[in-house]
């Protein structure tokens, strides 16, 4: 036996993207499959959506620049657990969750952002069309899935990326909302 290990492995692929193993969950081979690929468009799309948060966590600038830097960050973290939970639940109907970022790219409704750096109103108008894009997914998700029978993919989509998602939203929109100069 050496303790050195064996590098540089490669293996064929042995569940491929887009396929559901039969897993016995009272569930049928068809609902899993539309699930699968429903939840990974979301996947894809809250991949951004976390990322773009921290592209603006690094580059927020202006006189409200720490308060949002927190904000952008607090949400982010909170994106990236919905990324887990989503991919869990690909797994656990038997698919395979979208992970490498290049095939995210393909199938997300994410508008890209620009390389550079936005002023404070665009990243936040950013991050709400990001939101909404994310959140028509996945109520339109949610019906759908409910309609097969996946009553845990829709608890998914309503219970943590859809109400994750509005109380976000509200929190952001806050930020754009011009309040009138105090009277006299």
């Amino acid at each position: 036996m050496s303790s050195q290990p064996r590098l540089h492995q490669h293996g064929p692929e042995i569940h491929a993207f887009g396929t559901v193993t039969q897993l016995p969950i009272a569930l049928s081979h068809d609902a899993r499959q539309y699930s699968c690929q429903r939840l990974n468009r979301v996947l894809a799309d809250t991949q951004f959506l976390y990322a773009l948060y921290k592209k603006h966590h690094w580059g927020v600038h202006g006189p409200t620049s720490y308060p949002l830097h927190l904000l952008f960050d607090k949400h982010a973290q909170e994106q990236l657990t919905l990324v887990d939970a989503l991919a869990e639940r690909v797994q656990s109907l038997g698919g395979v969750a979208v992970g490498d970022p290049r095939h995210a790219a393909e199938i997300t409704g994410v508008p890209r952002p620009p390389d550079g750096i936005e002023d404070v109103p665009a990243m936040l108008s950013r991050l709400l069309d990001a939101h909404e894009t994310v959140l028509a997914e996945a109520r339109d998700a949610a019906a759908r899935t409910a309609q097969l029978g996946d009553d845990g993919t829709q608890d998914l989509l309503v219970s943590q990326v859809i109400r994750t998602g509005e109380v976000q939203v509200w929190f952001l929109a806050e930020h754009l909302v011009v309040t009138p100069p105090a009277g006299p």
